[in-house]
């Protein structure tokens, strides 16, 4: 199977004149104001496989964006968001506390309610984090670390609120037992 150099229709191999625009097939085309668009067009459409190629190597095509599994933002009202913030803050900057009182003060609000399942996961790693403390040095030193990892996902939990997102704590929503 042949292209035509004018038009760009298919053409069995043999033939000596495109059947739809009747331009010799071994000869190079005339220029032709008329026909420049729809050689562009069949340029573009030859290209068009190797572009994809280059931009996109090893990957399937997607047919639909994706989905992260542990963004749960689209399922909170957003008149719920706007209005319990500040509720939903309180677990991050003020601990089991603030869990108390969010739970408190926004009861009805599944924004917060969802924050603060969150920051029960992150008191949960806290209070195992004790138990490592009873291995001496060693068990210091890594409790330590993980602590300053845990303030660090506060506080990155913190931010999330405010831009009224609804993400899963990044490393502790890894953990299995905590599901």
């Amino acid at each position: 199977m042949a292209f035509c150099p004018q038009c760009g229709a298919n053409v069995a191999d043999g033939v000596p004149n495109c059947p739809q625009c009747g331009a010799p097939m071994g000869v190079a085309p005339a220029f032709d104001p008329n026909q420049g668009q729809q050689n562009q067009q069949f340029q573009q459409y030859q290209q068009q496989p190797y572009q994809q190629y280059q931009q996109q190597p090893y990957a399937a095509p997607v047919p639909y964006p994706a989905v992260d599994p542990k963004d749960h933002t689209a399922e909170f009202d957003a008149k719920d968001i706007s209005d319990n913030k500040v509720y939903a803050m309180a677990p991050y900057l003020l601990g089991t506390i603030g869990i108390i009182i969010a739970l408190l003060a926004a009861q009805k609000s599944d924004f917060t309610t969802f924050h603060v399942r969150q920051a029960v996961k992150i008191t949960i790693v806290q209070v195992l984090l004790i138990f490592c403390c009873i291995i001496p040095i060693l068990g210091w030193i890594f409790a330590g670390v993980c602590n300053i990892i845990i303030f660090v996902l506060e506080i990155i939990m913190f931010f999330r609120v405010c831009k009224g997102k609804a993400i899963e704590v990044p490393i502790i929503s890894n953990l299995g037992f905590l599901k």
